[in-house]
């Protein structure tokens, strides 16, 4: 295959991922993120368990870099062995967005006489 076409599958793949409505418990708000099964065989081999055949747990750029999105917060942190396309996601309940640096204000240059 060549590239242009692994990166149009990727991107045909990526709009497909499903993700579930949250649901929570008394500490954390979960959800599962579904990949599309022939994505799976374009993720980098180095985010594998290689003794379960499995992803690992990733970081958020990690799943990010395979076409995961979803708001700030959440960790992986969970993998169901017997459905690896499927992967597991928590935040904490109470988990508050960072607050956005302002763009600092341009002081006026007063004009020396």
């Amino acid at each position: 295959m060549t590239e242009r076409t692994t990166n149009n599958k990727l991107e045909e793949y990526i709009e497909k991922i499903h993700y579930s409505d949250r649901y929570s418990d008394d500490h954390y708000e979960y959800r599962h993120v579904i990949l599309p099964k022939p994505l799976l065989k374009l993720i980098p081999k180095e985010l594998f368990d290689e003794k379960e055949g499995t992803l690992r747990l990733l970081t958020e750029a990690e799943w990010r870099g395979i076409g995961i999105t979803q708001s700030l917060g959440w960790q992986h942190y969970e993998v169901h062995a017997p459905e690896p396309h499927v992967l597991l996601f928590r935040r904490s309940k109470n988990y508050v967005l960072p607050a956005q640096p302002q763009p600092a204000v341009a002081k006026a240059n007063p004009r020396k006489k």
